[in-house]
Protein backbone atom coordinates (compact mmCIF):
# COMPACT_ATOMS: atom_id res chain seq x y z
CA UNK A 1 0.00 0.00 0.00
CA UNK A 2 1.44 3.59 -1.10
CA UNK A 3 2.18 5.49 1.93
CA UNK A 4 0.63 8.80 1.46
CA UNK A 5 2.15 12.04 2.93
CA UNK A 6 0.61 15.57 2.53
CA UNK A 7 4.33 17.15 1.49
CA UNK A 8 7.38 15.44 -0.54
CA UNK A 9 10.15 17.89 -0.72
CA UNK A 10 13.11 16.57 -3.61
CA UNK A 11 16.33 17.34 -2.21
CA UNK A 12 17.90 18.05 1.47
CA UNK A 13 20.10 21.27 1.03
CA UNK A 14 19.35 24.29 2.75
CA UNK A 15 16.24 25.16 1.04
CA UNK A 16 14.24 21.68 0.87
CA UNK A 17 15.39 20.88 4.88
CA UNK A 18 14.16 24.57 5.84
CA UNK A 19 11.42 24.10 3.76
CA UNK A 20 10.39 20.24 5.06
CA UNK A 21 10.63 21.60 8.42
CA UNK A 22 8.65 24.46 8.40
CA UNK A 23 5.77 22.37 6.82
CA UNK A 24 6.12 19.74 9.55
CA UNK A 25 6.25 22.47 11.95
CA UNK A 26 2.50 23.57 10.75
CA UNK A 27 1.99 20.38 10.78
CA UNK A 28 2.09 18.51 7.49
CA UNK A 29 3.08 14.70 7.60
CA UNK A 30 6.08 15.48 5.24
CA UNK A 31 8.74 13.72 3.22
CA UNK A 32 12.38 14.92 2.74
CA UNK A 33 14.51 12.95 -0.16
CA UNK A 34 17.73 12.98 -1.95
CA UNK A 35 19.53 10.99 -4.05
CA UNK A 36 23.01 11.55 -1.82
CA UNK A 37 24.12 10.42 1.23
CA UNK A 38 24.69 12.46 4.43
CA UNK A 39 26.84 14.18 5.96
CA UNK A 40 29.01 15.25 3.16
CA UNK A 41 30.94 17.57 1.68
CA UNK A 42 29.11 20.30 -0.72
CA UNK A 43 30.67 22.22 -3.08
CA UNK A 44 29.60 25.69 -1.14
CA UNK A 45 31.14 29.25 -0.62
CA UNK A 46 29.82 28.11 3.26
CA UNK A 47 29.41 31.98 3.96
CA UNK A 48 26.10 32.29 6.28
CA UNK A 49 25.19 36.18 5.69
CA UNK A 50 23.02 38.44 8.33
CA UNK A 51 20.34 37.74 5.43
CA UNK A 52 20.24 34.10 6.63
CA UNK A 53 20.73 34.43 9.94
CA UNK A 54 17.70 36.49 10.50
CA UNK A 55 15.77 33.84 8.44
CA UNK A 56 16.76 31.04 10.48
CA UNK A 57 15.42 32.73 13.75
CA UNK A 58 12.17 33.34 11.70
CA UNK A 59 11.80 29.20 11.61
CA UNK A 60 13.32 28.22 15.09
CA UNK A 61 17.22 27.31 13.94
CA UNK A 62 19.42 30.37 14.82
CA UNK A 63 20.09 28.84 18.24
CA UNK A 64 20.69 25.19 16.40
CA UNK A 65 23.00 26.76 14.15
CA UNK A 66 24.50 29.45 16.51
CA UNK A 67 25.85 26.27 18.67
CA UNK A 68 27.91 25.28 15.70
CA UNK A 69 30.47 28.03 16.91
CA UNK A 70 30.42 29.32 13.43
CA UNK A 71 33.67 31.42 12.33
CA UNK A 72 32.73 35.09 12.72
CA UNK A 73 33.67 37.00 9.29
CA UNK A 74 32.85 41.27 9.34
CA UNK A 75 34.77 42.24 5.97
CA UNK A 76 35.23 41.20 2.57
CA UNK A 77 38.04 41.98 0.21
CA UNK A 78 38.39 41.46 -3.45
CA UNK A 79 41.58 41.08 -4.90
CA UNK A 80 42.30 41.20 -8.77
CA UNK A 81 44.23 39.13 -11.45
CA UNK A 82 47.20 42.23 -11.20
CA UNK A 83 47.01 42.69 -7.61
CA UNK A 84 44.33 45.55 -7.18
CA UNK A 85 42.22 45.32 -4.13
CA UNK A 86 39.73 46.50 -2.00
CA UNK A 87 37.91 45.70 1.28
CA UNK A 88 34.70 46.47 2.68
CA UNK A 89 33.74 46.10 5.71
CA UNK A 90 30.18 43.68 6.52
CA UNK A 91 26.96 46.05 8.06
CA UNK A 92 26.63 43.10 10.40
CA UNK A 93 29.20 40.02 11.08
CA UNK A 94 28.48 37.26 8.77
CA UNK A 95 29.40 33.35 9.87
CA UNK A 96 31.66 30.80 8.29
CA UNK A 97 30.45 27.24 8.97
CA UNK A 98 31.14 24.17 6.73
CA UNK A 99 27.88 22.52 4.98
CA UNK A 100 29.06 19.39 6.37
CA UNK A 101 28.51 20.31 9.85
CA UNK A 102 25.32 22.66 8.64
CA UNK A 103 23.19 19.86 7.09
CA UNK A 104 23.72 17.52 9.66
CA UNK A 105 22.45 20.08 12.40
CA UNK A 106 19.76 20.97 9.72
CA UNK A 107 18.86 17.61 9.16
CA UNK A 108 18.61 16.76 12.60
CA UNK A 109 15.65 19.35 13.80
CA UNK A 110 13.80 18.61 10.45
CA UNK A 111 13.43 15.29 12.02
CA UNK A 112 12.64 16.59 15.19
CA UNK A 113 10.08 18.09 14.34
CA UNK A 114 8.28 15.51 12.57
CA UNK A 115 10.22 15.02 8.88
CA UNK A 116 10.91 11.66 7.92
CA UNK A 117 14.39 12.26 6.00
CA UNK A 118 14.98 9.41 3.63
CA UNK A 119 18.50 9.65 1.45
CA UNK A 120 20.47 7.79 -0.91
CA UNK A 121 17.25 7.37 -3.09
CA UNK A 122 16.76 7.90 -6.38
CA UNK A 123 13.27 9.54 -7.70
CA UNK A 124 12.31 7.95 -10.88
CA UNK A 125 9.31 9.62 -11.67
CA UNK A 126 7.24 12.25 -10.45
CA UNK A 127 3.37 11.94 -11.73
CA UNK A 128 0.34 13.83 -11.59
CA UNK A 129 -2.16 11.57 -10.02
CA UNK A 130 -5.75 12.14 -8.49
CA UNK A 131 -5.35 14.74 -5.79
CA UNK A 132 -1.72 15.03 -6.20
CA UNK A 133 1.50 13.32 -7.50
CA UNK A 134 2.83 9.35 -7.49
CA UNK A 135 6.75 9.17 -7.06
CA UNK A 136 8.45 6.49 -7.47
CA UNK A 137 11.70 5.61 -5.99
CA UNK A 138 14.79 3.41 -6.39
CA UNK A 139 17.28 3.05 -3.66
CA UNK A 140 19.77 -0.47 -3.42
CA UNK A 141 17.56 -2.00 -6.57
CA UNK A 142 14.08 -1.77 -4.67
CA UNK A 143 11.25 0.48 -6.10
CA UNK A 144 9.16 2.29 -3.86
CA UNK A 145 6.28 4.38 -4.80
CA UNK A 146 4.96 7.36 -2.88
CA UNK A 147 1.48 9.50 -3.55
CA UNK A 148 2.00 13.10 -2.32
CA UNK A 149 -0.65 15.79 -2.15
CA UNK A 150 2.17 18.18 -3.47
CA UNK A 151 5.83 18.18 -3.92
CA UNK A 152 8.17 20.93 -3.89
CA UNK A 153 11.14 20.43 -5.75
CA UNK A 154 14.95 21.55 -3.93
CA UNK A 155 17.51 19.62 -6.39
CA UNK A 156 19.85 22.08 -6.46
CA UNK A 157 22.28 22.86 -9.48
CA UNK A 158 21.28 19.56 -10.92
CA UNK A 159 17.40 20.56 -10.93
CA UNK A 160 17.23 21.00 -14.91
CA UNK A 161 19.03 17.84 -15.74
CA UNK A 162 16.98 15.65 -13.05
CA UNK A 163 13.47 17.35 -14.42
CA UNK A 164 14.27 16.74 -18.16
CA UNK A 165 15.15 13.07 -17.32
CA UNK A 166 11.75 12.32 -15.27
CA UNK A 167 10.09 14.18 -17.79
CA UNK A 168 11.18 12.05 -20.59
CA UNK A 169 10.44 8.74 -18.52
CA UNK A 170 7.27 10.06 -17.77
CA UNK A 171 5.80 11.11 -21.63
CA UNK A 172 8.67 10.11 -23.99
CA UNK A 173 9.45 14.33 -24.90
CA UNK A 174 11.34 16.60 -23.56
CA UNK A 175 10.32 19.64 -21.81
CA UNK A 176 10.70 23.37 -24.24
CA UNK A 177 10.36 25.51 -21.22
CA UNK A 178 13.22 25.26 -19.95
CA UNK A 179 15.35 27.86 -19.96
CA UNK A 180 18.24 28.02 -22.05
CA UNK A 181 22.24 29.17 -20.81
CA UNK A 182 24.82 30.63 -22.18
CA UNK A 183 27.97 29.45 -19.79
CA UNK A 184 29.01 26.28 -18.01
CA UNK A 185 31.13 26.70 -14.76
CA UNK A 186 32.81 23.66 -12.29
CA UNK A 187 32.59 24.11 -9.05
CA UNK A 188 35.51 22.55 -6.80
CA UNK A 189 35.83 23.25 -3.05
CA UNK A 190 38.29 22.07 -0.47
CA UNK A 191 38.94 23.05 3.28
CA UNK A 192 42.60 23.49 4.56
CA UNK A 193 44.85 24.43 7.33
CA UNK A 194 47.96 26.40 7.71
CA UNK A 195 46.24 29.55 5.86
CA UNK A 196 46.24 33.22 7.26
CA UNK A 197 42.89 34.73 7.25
CA UNK A 198 41.87 36.88 9.88
CA UNK A 199 37.87 37.61 10.07
CA UNK A 200 37.29 38.56 6.49
CA UNK A 201 36.08 36.51 3.28
CA UNK A 202 38.43 37.23 0.45
CA UNK A 203 38.07 36.63 -3.34
CA UNK A 204 40.44 36.25 -5.78
CA UNK A 205 39.81 36.97 -9.71
CA UNK A 206 41.86 35.62 -12.07
CA UNK A 207 40.81 34.67 -15.86
CA UNK A 208 38.31 32.10 -16.29
CA UNK A 209 36.89 32.25 -12.67
CA UNK A 210 37.61 33.40 -9.19
CA UNK A 211 38.03 31.62 -6.08
CA UNK A 212 36.64 32.89 -2.66
CA UNK A 213 38.46 32.01 1.14
CA UNK A 214 36.29 31.79 3.96
CA UNK A 215 37.01 31.17 7.32
CA UNK A 216 35.70 28.12 9.65
CA UNK A 217 35.89 27.12 13.28
CA UNK A 218 39.13 25.52 14.21
CA UNK A 219 40.97 27.67 12.21
CA UNK A 220 40.41 25.55 9.26
CA UNK A 221 39.59 27.77 5.77
CA UNK A 222 37.26 26.89 2.84
CA UNK A 223 38.51 27.60 -0.20
CA UNK A 224 35.38 27.18 -3.09
CA UNK A 225 36.30 28.15 -7.05
CA UNK A 226 34.18 28.85 -10.09
CA UNK A 227 36.06 28.13 -13.83
CA UNK A 228 34.89 28.54 -16.94
CA UNK A 229 34.94 25.11 -18.25
CA UNK A 230 35.82 26.42 -21.81
CA UNK A 231 38.95 28.54 -19.90
CA UNK A 232 39.88 25.40 -18.15
CA UNK A 233 39.65 22.42 -20.07
CA UNK A 234 42.44 23.49 -22.75
CA UNK A 235 45.07 24.14 -19.52
CA UNK A 236 47.77 20.98 -18.96
CA UNK A 237 48.04 19.37 -16.08
CA UNK A 238 46.41 17.72 -12.97
CA UNK A 239 42.35 17.81 -13.63
CA UNK A 240 41.69 16.82 -9.92
CA UNK A 241 39.69 19.36 -6.87
CA UNK A 242 43.46 20.26 -5.56
CA UNK A 243 44.74 20.25 -9.29
CA UNK A 244 41.97 22.83 -9.93
CA UNK A 245 42.79 25.42 -7.02
CA UNK A 246 46.64 24.97 -7.36
CA UNK A 247 46.23 26.25 -11.30
CA UNK A 248 43.55 29.13 -10.58
CA UNK A 249 46.25 30.64 -7.99
CA UNK A 250 49.47 30.45 -10.39
CA UNK A 251 47.38 33.02 -12.10
CA UNK A 252 46.75 35.36 -9.27
CA UNK A 253 50.18 36.36 -7.08
CA UNK A 254 48.60 37.08 -4.12
CA UNK A 255 46.47 34.13 -4.05
CA UNK A 256 49.30 31.63 -4.71
CA UNK A 257 51.10 33.67 -1.66
CA UNK A 258 48.12 33.27 0.33
CA UNK A 259 47.62 29.18 -0.47
CA UNK A 260 51.60 28.86 -0.25
CA UNK A 261 51.64 26.89 2.61
CA UNK A 262 48.53 25.47 2.80
CA UNK A 263 47.63 21.94 3.78
CA UNK A 264 44.68 20.23 2.07
CA UNK A 265 42.10 18.88 4.63
CA UNK A 266 41.16 15.15 3.61
CA UNK A 267 38.25 14.19 2.35
CA UNK A 268 37.27 17.84 2.11
CA UNK A 269 37.34 17.87 -1.86
CA UNK A 270 34.06 18.27 -3.70
CA UNK A 271 33.02 19.38 -7.50
CA UNK A 272 30.27 20.05 -9.43
CA UNK A 273 29.59 20.43 -12.92
CA UNK A 274 27.99 22.20 -14.71
CA UNK A 275 26.92 25.10 -13.03
CA UNK A 276 24.68 27.07 -15.22
CA UNK A 277 24.29 30.89 -14.04
CA UNK A 278 22.74 32.60 -17.33
CA UNK A 279 18.98 31.48 -16.62
CA UNK A 280 16.15 33.57 -15.36
CA UNK A 281 14.33 32.21 -12.06
CA UNK A 282 11.96 30.21 -12.58
CA UNK A 283 9.38 29.25 -10.10
CA UNK A 284 6.93 26.12 -11.15
CA UNK A 285 8.16 23.05 -13.64
CA UNK A 286 4.85 21.05 -12.97
CA UNK A 287 5.72 22.09 -9.06
CA UNK A 288 6.98 24.60 -7.10
CA UNK A 289 11.11 25.04 -7.29
CA UNK A 290 12.80 25.98 -4.50
CA UNK A 291 16.44 27.10 -3.63
CA UNK A 292 19.28 26.46 -7.02
CA UNK A 293 16.87 24.75 -8.50
CA UNK A 294 14.75 28.05 -8.85
CA UNK A 295 17.40 30.62 -8.74
CA UNK A 296 20.63 31.10 -8.59
CA UNK A 297 22.48 34.20 -7.87
CA UNK A 298 26.47 34.34 -8.97
CA UNK A 299 28.28 32.75 -5.86
CA UNK A 300 30.93 35.35 -6.00
CA UNK A 301 28.25 37.78 -4.11
CA UNK A 302 28.33 35.43 -1.33
CA UNK A 303 24.53 35.42 -0.31
CA UNK A 304 23.63 32.04 -2.22
CA UNK A 305 22.17 30.31 1.09
CA UNK A 306 20.35 33.14 1.72
CA UNK A 307 18.45 33.32 -1.37
CA UNK A 308 17.84 29.94 -1.38
CA UNK A 309 16.38 29.65 2.43
CA UNK A 310 14.15 33.05 0.98
CA UNK A 311 12.45 31.30 -1.81
CA UNK A 312 11.61 28.36 0.86
CA UNK A 313 10.29 31.22 3.16
CA UNK A 314 8.52 32.44 0.17
CA UNK A 315 6.85 29.06 -0.55
CA UNK A 316 5.81 27.65 2.32
CA UNK A 317 3.15 29.91 3.80
CA UNK A 318 1.64 29.10 0.18
CA UNK A 319 1.98 25.63 -0.04
CA UNK A 320 0.64 25.94 3.28
CA UNK A 321 -2.58 27.53 2.58
CA UNK A 322 -2.74 25.64 -0.79
CA UNK A 323 -2.84 22.40 1.52
CA UNK A 324 -5.87 23.79 3.65
CA UNK A 325 -7.74 24.32 0.29
CA UNK A 326 -7.73 28.00 1.18
CA UNK A 327 -6.29 28.66 -2.25
CA UNK A 328 -5.89 26.89 -5.22
CA UNK A 329 -2.14 25.67 -7.00
CA UNK A 330 -2.95 27.74 -9.68
CA UNK A 331 -3.05 30.79 -7.06
CA UNK A 332 -0.53 29.27 -5.33
CA UNK A 333 1.87 29.21 -8.85
CA UNK A 334 0.88 33.03 -9.75
CA UNK A 335 1.57 34.63 -6.48
CA UNK A 336 5.11 32.63 -5.96
CA UNK A 337 5.93 33.15 -9.02
CA UNK A 338 5.55 37.01 -9.05
CA UNK A 339 6.48 36.97 -5.29
CA UNK A 340 10.16 35.37 -6.44
CA UNK A 341 10.26 37.80 -9.23
CA UNK A 342 9.80 40.93 -7.41
CA UNK A 343 12.53 39.63 -4.66
CA UNK A 344 14.90 38.38 -6.50
CA UNK A 345 15.17 40.57 -9.81
CA UNK A 346 17.43 43.08 -8.23
CA UNK A 347 19.56 41.22 -6.79
CA UNK A 348 19.98 38.80 -9.97
CA UNK A 349 20.50 42.01 -11.78
CA UNK A 350 23.46 43.23 -10.00
CA UNK A 351 25.06 39.61 -9.53
CA UNK A 352 25.34 38.94 -13.21
CA UNK A 353 26.90 42.26 -13.62
CA UNK A 354 29.60 41.68 -11.18
CA UNK A 355 30.19 38.96 -12.87
CA UNK A 356 30.64 40.03 -15.75
CA UNK A 357 32.61 42.87 -14.15
CA UNK A 358 34.97 40.32 -13.06
CA UNK A 359 35.70 38.96 -16.47
CA UNK A 360 36.82 42.09 -17.73
CA UNK A 361 39.99 42.98 -16.11
CA UNK A 362 40.56 46.77 -17.03
CA UNK A 363 37.14 47.71 -16.32
CA UNK A 364 36.99 45.87 -13.10
CA UNK A 365 40.24 48.09 -11.96
CA UNK A 366 38.99 50.90 -12.90
CA UNK A 367 35.52 50.18 -10.76
CA UNK A 368 37.61 48.91 -7.76
CA UNK A 369 39.75 52.16 -8.04
CA UNK A 370 36.47 54.24 -8.18
CA UNK A 371 35.37 51.99 -5.35
CA UNK A 372 38.45 53.01 -3.03
CA UNK A 373 38.31 56.84 -4.00
CA UNK A 374 34.34 56.65 -2.77
CA UNK A 375 34.00 53.63 -0.17
CA UNK A 376 30.21 54.00 -0.06
CA UNK A 377 30.30 52.85 -3.43
CA UNK A 378 31.88 49.33 -2.62
CA UNK A 379 29.13 49.15 -0.03
CA UNK A 380 26.84 50.18 -2.27
CA UNK A 381 27.48 47.53 -5.28
CA UNK A 382 27.71 44.53 -2.10
CA UNK A 383 24.36 45.60 -0.98
CA UNK A 384 22.61 45.98 -3.92
CA UNK A 385 23.16 42.18 -4.09
CA UNK A 386 21.74 41.26 -0.94
CA UNK A 387 17.94 40.46 -0.05
CA UNK A 388 15.91 43.15 1.59
CA UNK A 389 14.84 42.46 5.19
CA UNK A 390 10.97 42.06 4.31
CA UNK A 391 9.99 39.87 7.13
CA UNK A 392 7.39 37.23 6.08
Amino acid sequence: MKRIYDAVVLGAGIAGTCAAKDLADKGWDTLLIDRKEFPRHKVCGEFLSPEFQGMLGEIGLYKVVESLQPALIDRARLTLSKGDSLEVMLPNKAWGISRYVLDAALHHAAQQAGVQLRTGVTVMSVAPAQDGFLIETRRDGEREYFHARTVIGAMGVHRQQQDRKLLEMHNGRKKQSMNKEKSAYLGVKSHYTDVSLDSAVELYFFPGGYLGLSPLPGGEVNAAALVDQKAFSGSEGDKSVLGIIKEAARHNQKLGDKLKRAIPVAGSQSAVSPVKLNRKPLAWDEYALIGDAAVMIPPLCGDGMSMALRSARICTPLADLYLKGAISRETWQLEYAASLKREFSGPLRYGHWIQSLGELPILSKAVLAVAKLVPSMGAGLLQATRLKDNRL
